[in-house]
């Protein structure tokens, strides 16, 4: 089967018996029952001070710098920047800034 294509083929009684043993069997994590589920609230609203220091925001853009395009480039430069790490995009607009300086007007 491609792995793209997971495998839908349902389960067996004896592979939902242990799925049911294995549940029964972890006191730390029981099966959610329906008050559970009616008691349950948002992660922000059970730890307000943990979920904002979780929160990961910038801010507004003051102006924006860069503008989005679609461009098609070979693969093995594609590879060759990708390969550079974290940063690569940066890396790749600053070889364009050089090389657009060396075009005539």
């Amino acid at each position: 089967m491609p792995a793209d294509k997971p495998d839908r083929t349902p389960i067996t009684t004896s592979e939902e018996a242990g799925i049911q043993a294995g549940i029964a069997a972890d006191p730390d994590n029981p099966e959610w029952t329906e008050a559970d589920f009616r008691s349950a609230v948002p992660f922000e609203q059970a730890f307000p001070v943990l979920a904002e220091k979780l929160r990961r925001t910038r801010g507004p853009q003051s102006a924006p710098t860069k503008q989005l395009v679609s461009l098609r480039l070979d693969h093995d430069v594609l590879l060759r920047f990708r390969a550079t790490g974290p940063g690569w995009q940066s890396r790749m607009n600053e070889a364009l800034r050089r090389a657009a300086a060396d075009l005539p007007d």
